[in-house]
């Protein structure tokens, strides 16, 4: 998996989890799912995503992952 996958499973991820939270726990969670949406719209103009920067820090590697297939 490569960083751009990566960000975007994660941004998945949050999303339903706040889906779940609101639901079941508190509507206040919607400001998660806000949160993620407008990050990633930042992002979209900005090329600025922490969570990119983190996931880098972890070991994620950029670019396409060696023998994928596409050229």
């Amino acid at each position: 998996m490569n960083l751009d996958r990566a960000v975007l499973a994660f941004a998945g991820v949050m999303v339903l989890l706040s889906v779940a939270l609101t639901q079941f726990v508190s509507p206040w969670w919607w400001l998660l799912t806000a949160f993620v949406g407008l990050n990633l719209l930042q992002s979209s103009f900005t090329g600025f995503c922490p969570a990119a920067m983190v996931l880098r820090k972890l070991g994620m590697g950029r670019g396409m992952p060696a023998g994928c297939g596409f050229k």
